[in-house]
């Protein structure tokens, strides 16, 4: 499908700065839009830890990389090293969102390996699923894209700090806007009788928004950065699989939607990538921010900017992982 023609342009991946020493950590870095962050990544210098489930498949997208450095960016130091036979700054690090405690784990290892963090694009998530709780008897959506992400980044947080000036990107969706009739209710988390798949997604995607304020606000002293976007709607396969399972008007509503209304991958992820890589986020102290494509900053809802409710979800969240890790 081709890239969205009406979609305002405030970044390309010929704008992304020289990051030759820069240390990056991409969740769900193997496929669509975490893939291609990973591509304008490295293709620009920067180390790029890929946190993905399988080994197998992450290693499948390192040798893709480096052929699609070559041919996406010929003159680009990365494709002169790969010309010479060296091998990307790429690594593995194993995580499953769905658990806990792996999800901690995870985090351990990428520490033990010490090193530095400068971006931390938190892009992995599940989308418009079937009823489903997680390893941790979570509903999947809410363990994964909220959860999963809470407990990886807050024990990443002091390495941010020592890497600092550094980024956090958190890949939320305009769908926050699509809750449970019940609205952004707590106690309902795990009631398969509360809303729909779709629902119960926005409601994960309004969790990664209220987090992402919440953190700014902790690290409002520091050069700790946290914003979050909306990626678009693109075309991927996690999309295509979602867009399969609505029922009703909302299916009907996205079967009207014309080819050239989906955003390419690459289009997809430039967004984060301007707000993890643009010199306008420093220049500007962006943060606790929310960004459109293609990196342009929309206002949010007086819900989602409410600051008892971001506590609220802060201290439910921290209740869960004491619990369960």
């Amino acid at each position: 499908m081709a890239a969205e023609s009406n979609t305002v342009r405030n970044y390309s991946y010929d704008q992304i700065p020289d990051l030759t020493g820069k240390y990056a950590l991409v969740t769900g870095a193997n496929q669509g839009i975490g893939y291609s962050t990973t591509l304008g990544l490295v293709s620009h210098g920067a180390h790029v830890t890929m946190a993905c489930r399988t080994e197998a498949k992450a290693n499948e997208a390192i040798e893709k990389l480096h052929k699609d450095v070559t041919a996406k960016y010929p003159h680009s130091a990365a494709a002169a090293q790969v010309a010479k036979g060296h091998r990307l700054p790429l690594d593995f690090l194993q995580l499953d969102l769905s658990d806990l405690n792996k999800t901690q784990k995870a985090a351990q290892e990428f520490l033990s390996r010490g090193l530095p963090l400068h971006i931390l694009i938190n892009n992995s998530g599940i989308a418009n699923e079937s009823w489903k709780l997680s390893a941790d008897g979570i509903e999947n959506h809410f363990a994964v894209n909220h959860l999963g992400h809470f407990v990886f980044t807050t024990a990443l947080v002091g390495r941010l700090k020592e890497s600092q000036p550094s980024r956090v990107v958190v890949v939320s969706s305009l769908a926050y806007k699509m809750l449970p009739a019940e609205g952004f209710d707590l106690s309902t988390i795990n009631d398969s009788t509360v809303g729909s798949p779709l629902t119960r997604y926005g409601r994960s995607k309004m969790a990664n928004i209220l987090f992402a304020n919440a953190l700014a606000r902790r690290l409002a002293g520091s050069q700790v950065r946290v914003n979050s976007i909306h990626p678009g709607v693109v075309d991927t396969r996690m999309a295509r699989a979602a867009m399969e399972n609505m029922e009703g008007e909302t299916a009907a509503l996205f079967a009207k939607l014309p080819k050239d209304s989906f955003l390419t991958p690459d289009d997809g992820a430039l967004t984060q990538l301007y707000v993890a890589t643009s010199p306008d986020v420093v220049r500007s102290d962006i943060r606790g921010r929310f960004f459109i494509p293609i990196g342009q900053e929309e206002s949010l809802s007086s819900e989602v900017l409410d600051e008892d409710l971001q506590e609220k979800l802060w201290e439910y969240s921290e209740k869960i992982v004491k619990e369960k890790v």
